[in-house]
């Protein structure tokens, strides 16, 4: 009777062949654990991610390729055709005076926003971090706590105490004989809506720096001291540089919100007169997707808006990162 071939451990436990050799062992392949199974687990978020990010996004572009053709008066059946337009849609946005003026205002808005709220961010940040600090837990949750409204909420409150008949403050103002400012009017609005966003904002950039700061090791404030250092220069030369890293992220984030300011604008407008309906990039977009009914050219501006951030925030990581390496070196 033949034996079957041995095989693996039972080759070495047989011990050598009859010719005096060692038994080959072929090497067995690992096994990979789990197989396939985790990517199975991967499945929903990747549905959900192509469903309402990359088939709405190939959506746009695919209408901002296109336009209406109307004939005759345009009505009856088969008298508005979508027909090809190419970049015709795209020269349409950089030919619009109206969207080029949201961008600069936009861009106004940002240079008030993201230096006032991230100056107050890591000064509360630097404050509560320091080892007099009093009530640190009480002071961070109200600090936070506005970033926890809704922005439409935030808003409309602003707005009310904004206008004149039922704002505490001009009653106060009146009462002191002060002069009493149009918050809605001309250059006020970018201080109206700063104020909203700063309010707003404050509080979320100021846990990001702050966690920052309670991950330093507190050996090097010790070593500082002993060197005769004080708080106010181990915040400017220890602190600051070290926390670096997250003031760029919350700049980064901050710049990506100021393109896309939408919600201020918009829930003030009806209270005043003096805002246009394109004074954002979105409000624009809006305008002209939903005022004029024109989804086409809206989808070019939204293209043309969202490479334009891509490209602004790529130069800024790519100047940042830049920083960084020769910091480190």
């Amino acid at each position: 009777m033949t034996s079957a071939p041995l095989k693996g451990a039972d080759r070495i436990a047989a011990g050598p062949l009859a010719d005096g050799t060692a038994p080959s062992v072929r090497p067995s392949r690992p096994r990979r654990p789990g197989g396939s199974a985790p990517y199975w687990f991967l499945v929903p978020t990747l549905a959900l991610f192509a469903a309402f990010t990359v088939v709405p996004i190939g959506y746009a572009i695919w209408l901002s390729l296109h336009k209406v053709k109307v004939k005759g008066i345009g009505l009856g059946k088969g008298a508005r055709e979508q027909v090809w337009n190419g970049l015709g849609n795209y020269t349409d946005v950089f030919q619009d005076s109206e969207f080029g003026h949201s961008v600069l205002r936009a861009f106004g808005y940002g240079l008030i926003v993201i230096p006032t709220m991230l100056g107050l961010a890591l000064l509360f940040a630097l404050m509560l971090d320091t080892p007099k600090a009093r009530s640190a837990p009480f002071a961070r949750l109200m600090i936070f706590l506005p970033y926890a409204v809704p922005g439409i909420i935030a808003a409309l409150m602003w707005g009310f105490l904004y206008l004149p008949d039922v704002s505490p403050f001009y009653y106060l103002l009146d009462k002191f004989g002060l002069p009493q400012p149009d918050l809605f009017d001309g250059g006020n609005l970018y201080l109206s809506f700063a104020n909203i966003a700063v309010w707003g904002g404050t509080g979320f950039n100021m846990i990001v720096i702050y966690t920052a700061l309670r991950a330093i090791p507190r050996d090097i404030y010790e070593a500082a001291r002993i060197d005769g250092a004080t708080d106010l220069h181990i915040a400017l030369r220890i602190k600051i540089p070290i926390v670096m890293p997250s003031l760029v992220l919350t700049f980064f984030f901050s710049v990506i919100a100021t393109l896309q300011v939408f919600t201020e604008p918009m829930a003030l407008k009806p209270l005043t007169n003096n805002l246009q309906s394109t004074w954002s990039p979105l409000m624009a977009i809006y305008d002209s997707a939903f005022l004029k009914s024109d989804v086409y050219g809206a989808s070019a501006t939204a293209v043309v808006l969202a490479l334009a951030t891509f490209v602004l925030s790529f130069t800024l990581l790519r100047i940042s990162d830049r920083f960084t390496r020769e910091d480190r070196a």
